[in-house]
């Protein structure tokens, strides 16, 4: 058992197969300073550091377990039951507690990760995405702040009279920017299906648990000019649980927000199907 430890340990902390080294948060700064007209520069700072926090805690637990193992330092009871949810396949609670919320057992939450990871990487190497994975925010909120910001500091509206208006785009993917908002992808219905040629909502098809959703376009726009008529008002969440609590921030750990899907049926419909949006499933 303990070679078997060992093992998934010595993969984890490989730069090659497991988590890669931390990002470099100064020259993430300096690369993407604060910027009064792009507050995504502030975004990808900081989604840098939450994630850094994250993979310092998972490494530095392997990196204890694997001394504990070899008898250089005391077996903690926190060691303990990392090594024990190493052992079934299991994300350990200890970095559960530091991490976004999450459902995947544990080889495809490090591969999640690493794939949340990379997106980082890939914007701090070429700039902002023309789309971006909505999904592999450890902080969902703070993205749709900054594009709501952005769009406020651009027009000198007061941001608290925004909200986003929502339209979903017939491609998986796009190479371009919008000229206001931002272009996401990522998500994924529960209990409905999304039907390209009428570019509506849908029912899913047999055996089909959950489809992928195209590009959807974030459009800030004034709270009194966004019409929810012919829409069904689908929530978001980040996990199939449904269930969150409030963070310090006054924002559920789950809930994300409703984004306006059309439809041919009435909202009474999709509500009763307990149809909803994810940005992961629990695979």
């Amino acid at each position: 058992i303990d070679s078997l430890i060992l093992m998934i340990i010595s993969s984890g902390i490989n730069a090659e197969y497991g988590l890669p080294a931390g990002f470099d948060i100064d020259d993430a700064i300096e690369k993407y300073p604060v910027k009064y007209e792009e507050s995504m520069n502030t975004v990808l700072v900081q989604e840098m550091e939450r994630f850094n926090r994250l993979c310092d805690v998972i490494k530095s637990s392997l990196l204890n377990l694997q001394k504990a193992i070899k008898g250089l330092v005391v077996m903690a009871e926190s060691l303990e039951k990392v090594a024990g949810s190493l052992l079934v396949g299991k994300v350990p609670e200890l970095w559960s507690k530091n991490s976004y919320p999450s459902l995947k057992p544990l080889g495809s939450y490090i591969t999640d990760l690493v794939a949340r990871l990379m997106f980082l990487q890939t914007w701090y190497n070429n700039d902002k995405p023309t789309c971006f994975w909505v999904s592999a925010f450890y902080f969902n909120q703070a993205f749709l702040t900054g594009v709501k910001q952005n769009y406020a500091r651009k027009y000198t509206i007061p941001i608290d009279k925004l909200d986003l208006d929502f339209e979903v785009l017939p491609c998986d993917d796009i190479d371009q920017h919008p000229d206001d908002g931002a272009y996401v992808k990522g998500l994924y219905l529960e209990a409905a299906r999304w039907d390209g040629k009428k570019m509506s909502l849908a029912e899913s098809n047999p055996k089909v648990l959950y489809d992928v959703v195209p590009v959807i376009w974030l459009k800030p726009a004034i709270k009194t000019e966004i019409s929810t008529e012919g829409k069904y008002v689908s929530p978001v969440y980040k996990t199939s649980a449904r269930q969150g609590q409030l963070s310090t921030t006054g924002h559920s750990t789950n809930f994300v927000l409703a984004i306006n899907l059309p439809t041919i049926k009435p909202q009474k419909h999709w509500v009763l199907r307990g149809t909803c949006l994810l940005c992961s499933l629990d695979d």
